[in-house]
């Protein structure tokens, strides 16, 4: 028996690798430098918060690590007490501003990467089930989730935030702090989900393929995950880029207003709160590099989510 020549498994591998290089949306992403950039900045950022622990040249959270004579020392230059030098400065408390937007980085980034989570399965569910059921189920989701959009998202965030910490006992709010702030923003997104899911359910649930699974007696939450939910990625992934760069900001808002992360556990939002009580006494640097740091991140999640709503949107092709 002669034997099986590998050559056809390789050539359809190599032809699927090609196929995948020749798409659309990676020819959009490589003829756009602007976009490859921000996605390089994307991917540095997140490599740096995820990398801290051992890129980071002091643990701004170890007190034994921390000296107060190193305080409000400016960049590039030498402490006049201890020699000390460091490359975006001090805090008052002689915490390294790189390693501390370092170990912030992570704070920002897991509260708005577990927030868009949170309100993407919660818009996602009630959208499918609004669009695809319709009649009054459809109408109260829909007109709580109208109700809620008249509202400014950080005034919902902060109302919430309120009310679940208000259940809490004083001494558990500082430990969960950054679960409650997850939840506030989470909670106060998921209508921009929900109305885009059910726009397109309300399409898909009229088409010959999910005509026949019904017909075949499928039941309709499989239906609805197995065959509608997959036309529904699309738009929803060019909501949650876009709502990452919304969720790092509110997270920073409120965080600046007082109501976020502890300041043992200080964000980007955090860290510009501090800083800014510094600015007019001379010490521009600690407000400085957490805010362009901010504006690098959220910029660049906004230019990449802008470029996705292009690139899925048949109509620009």
């Amino acid at each position: 028996m002669a034997a099986i020549d590998p050559v056809p498994t390789v050539a359809a591998s190599t032809g699927w690798f090609t196929r995948s290089l020749d798409s659309d949306l990676l020819y959009s992403f490589r003829s756009s430098p602007v976009v490859v950039v921000s996605a390089a900045v994307l991917v540095i950022i997140v490599l740096a918060a995820l990398l801290a622990p051992f890129v980071a040249p002091q643990d701004p959270f170890d007190p034994a690590s921390l000296n107060l004579m190193d305080g409000k020392t400016p960049p590039f230059a030498k402490n006049q007490f201890t020699g000390n030098s460091y490359l975006l400065g001090t805090d008052d408390q002689g915490r390294d501003v790189l390693s501390v937007i370092l170990y912030g980085l992570r704070i920002s980034l897991l509260v708005g990467f577990a927030s868009v989570l949170l309100s993407a399965s919660l818009g996602i569910a009630l959208g499918l089930v609004a669009g695809y059921r319709g009649g009054a189920l459809d109408s109260v989701i829909m007109r709580i989730a109208d109700v809620q959009l008249t509202f400014p998202a950080i005034l919902v965030a902060l109302m919430i935030f309120g009310i679940v910490k208000g259940f809490l006992p004083p001494t558990e709010h500082e430990r969960a702090a950054l679960t409650v702030l997850i939840l506030s923003i989470g909670l106060s997104a998921w209508p921009q989900y929900a109305r885009t899911v059910r726009g397109v359910t309300m399409v898909e649930r009229h088409k010959d393929y999910v005509q026949a699974a019904r017909i075949i007696g499928l039941n309709p939450a499989v239906i609805m995950v197995r065959h509608v939910l997959p036309n529904v990625i699309g738009p929803v992934l060019v909501i949650a880029t876009l709502g990452l760069a919304l969720a790092i900001i509110a997270e920073a808002t409120l965080s600046f207003l007082g109501v976020g992360v502890p300041p043992t556990k200080p964000s980007l939002g955090t860290l510009i709160r501090v800083g800014q009580e510094y600015i007019a006494s001379g010490e521009w640097w600690i407000l400085l590099y957490p805010s362009l740091t901010l504006l690098a991140l959220s910029l660049a999640v906004n230019l990449l989510g802008d470029w996705l709503r292009d690139a899925l949107n048949p109509k620009l092709r």
